[in-house]
């Protein structure tokens, strides 16, 4: 099986960087799984007017913090958009944003 590489957008690279160290662990461990399995996480689509349609989100520190990305099949990779809490639709909003 081919692993893919993994392509973080400047500001979702800036938002895993702020994790508190030992989240931080954990992200990167659900990251390292993506490079082998990228269908891991949940198909996105219509969340509360923002179209993610194409992206997918994982869950991580006991579904504290998303990981919001797209596979590009072709290229073999992963593009993290958005890293962060769910909390008040932050991390969708933030993706939605940064596709837009």
């Amino acid at each position: 099986m081919n692993e893919y590489n993994i392509l973080f957008h400047p500001e979702a690279g800036k938002e895993f960087n702020k994790l508190d160290g030992s989240i931080r662990k954990v992200v990167l461990k659900q990251i390292k799984k993506l490079k082998h399995s990228p269908g891991l996480g949940e198909k996105l689509g219509n969340k509360a007017g923002l179209d993610l349609t194409g992206y997918r989100k994982m869950y991580v520190y006991k579904k504290k913090i998303r990981i919001v990305y797209r596979t590009h099949e072709g290229k073999l990779l992963i593009f993290i958009v958005a890293v962060g809490k769910r909390e008040d639709m932050d991390v969708y909003r933030s993706a939605f944003e940064r596709i837009t």
